[in-house]
């Protein structure tokens, strides 16, 4: 299958093609909520704004509700939308949702969670997961001297993210790291008072064995964080993904030791663009790739950007 990398600054440049009509696209994000989320909606408002005559975008909120998502593309698809955006719920359960898509020659394009084997007519934007994870315990790993324990805080067990990322954790643990124990997995449903909830926890009951904490995800990573110090721990290593400014914040006060930055904007302009481009009839691949990046205390100043 073909791979592209997109370039997250290039993917909001204004377009230089003209088209007669803007190209009408509904988009259903499955959290508002979401931190990163919002960030990816940023990016798709963000093309659209540089190029008002080639798109309109209209927003629904899944609320993390696959029947509510469902109804909306459904209700996407009334509307005569061009193409749909889907930023899905369950990534398991979006087979139906692209054959009643597609049934009505509209464009499905997938935004930063992916089903995988999509037909023809269908695209995906968005990151390689297992690669944040690798560059997550590529670190951790040097930084424990190759031996410790740790945690893993996971992402909502239905997103490819959360899996992904889990397994490039422990294929870097596994095949380099050996001496590194996982102590636990658990979900923290990406959020942050989940992290917290579930870093007391661990506190608990591991005491001082516990090293290190990776997390799926920035929002987990700072709810750890916030655990530690009302432990008044300070040895524990913790890690996130998507270098959020929170994250970015927390990484310059020296207490998040990295995070792994995740092109919210690019994956969101990409999105549309693909979605523009496929309607129009030009030729895209179905998966366009936006690279992952690790963030440490020495780039930071770049990210902050």
């Amino acid at each position: 299958m073909k791979k592209i990398l997109l370039s997250g600054a290039a993917l909001l440049v204004a377009s230089t093609m003209a088209f007669a009509a803007p190209v009408k696209v509904g988009v259903s994000i499955a959290n508002f909520d979401d931190t990163f989320l919002t960030y990816m909606m940023d990016g798709m408002k963000a093309y659209a704004k540089a190029n008002p005559d080639a798109v309109e975008l209209t927003f629904t909120d899944a609320k993390e509700d696959m029947a509510k998502q469902l109804d909306q593309v459904e209700n996407f698809i009334v509307q005569k939308m061009d193409a749909i955006i889907v930023v899905p719920v369950d990534t398991s359960a979006t087979a139906p949702m692209t054959k009643n898509i597609l049934a009505k020659n509209i464009k499905a394009v997938y935004v930063n969670r992916n089903p995988g084997n999509l037909p023809d007519g269908a695209y995906y934007v968005g990151s390689e997961e297992i690669v944040a994870g690798r560059l997550q315990m590529e670190f951790l790993g040097e930084k424990l001297g190759g031996k410790g324990n740790v945690a893993i805080l996971m992402g909502k067990l239905d997103n490819e993210g959360a899996l992904k990322r889990t397994a490039g954790n422990e294929e870097v643990q596994k095949n380099k790291y050996p001496g590194i124990k996982i102590l636990d997995k658990q979900t923290g449903q990406w959020q942050r008072n989940e992290g917290l909830a579930k870093t007391e926890d661990w506190l608990n009951r591991f005491g001082k064995d516990l090293k290190a904490i990776l997390a799926n995800n920035d929002d987990m990573a700072l709810g750890a964080i916030q655990a530690l110090k009302d432990k008044k721990r300070t040895d524990v290593i913790v890690l996130g993904v998507d270098a959020t400014p929170d994250a970015l914040t927390s990484v310059s006060k020296g207490e998040l030791a990295a995070t792994v930055f995740q092109d919210a904007a690019g994956q969101g302009g990409g999105g549309v663009e693909v979605a523009v481009k496929a309607v129009k009839g030009e030729k895209v691949p179905k998966e366009n790739w936006i690279p992952f990046k690790l963030v440490t205390p020495e780039n930071l100043a770049q990210f902050k950007k």
